[in-house]
This record gives C-alpha cells, sequence and structure tokens, in this order.
C-alpha cells in the first residue's frame, strides 16, 4: 500500500483511505483505495481521481461514479494488482 489519504464526503465527515495503487490516465491520477483494514477477509475498493491544481495546497479527491470511466480505470487496476481475492 502507498499510504492514506483523507477524504471529507458529501455530508462533511472526513474518511481516511488506505491507497492500494496508483495510476495516471489521460493526464489524470487515479487511486484505488479501500476503508478496509488489512485484516478483513473481503476489502471493500474505489477508485478516486485527484482534481487538484499544481497550485492547490491540500489534495482534492472524487469518487469515479461516470460508469464508463469507472469500467475503463478499474481494467488497467486490474492489471496491475490483479485480483484482490
Amino acid at each position: 500500500m502507498f499510504g492514506k489519504i483523507k477524504f471529507v464526503d458529501e455530508e462533511g465527515t472526513e474518511l481516511e483511505f488506505s491507497v492500494i495503487e496508483q495510476t495516471r490516465v489521460n493526464n489524470i491520477n487515479y487511486l484505488l483505495v479501500t476503508d478496509s483494514g488489512e485484516e478483513e477477509e473481503e476489502i471493500e475498493a474505489f477508485i478516486v481521481k485527484d482534481l487538484s491544481a499544481e497550485e492547490d495546497k491540500e489534495a482534492l479527491y472524487e469518487i469515479v461514479e461516470d460508469e464508463n470511466e469507472f469500467e475503463g480505470v478499474a481494467k488497467i487496476f486490474d492489471e496491475l494488482v490483479g485480483d484482490l481475492d
């Protein structure tokens, strides 16, 4: 794992995610993250994209919800990390 990121959801709740893998597609950084602990049998993973500008002091992440974008990036992460089962 690559470390942790903090994410604030729509309700203003701060969540912490562990970064499993990262990649860059079409000049956008994508992270495969989880909020599950390493000791858990099944982990729930999410794909987030970094929307930060170079001048931003803090990173700005958004969960990928577009189905086509998600499927394309998910295929890349599948190749990078294989089956997470």
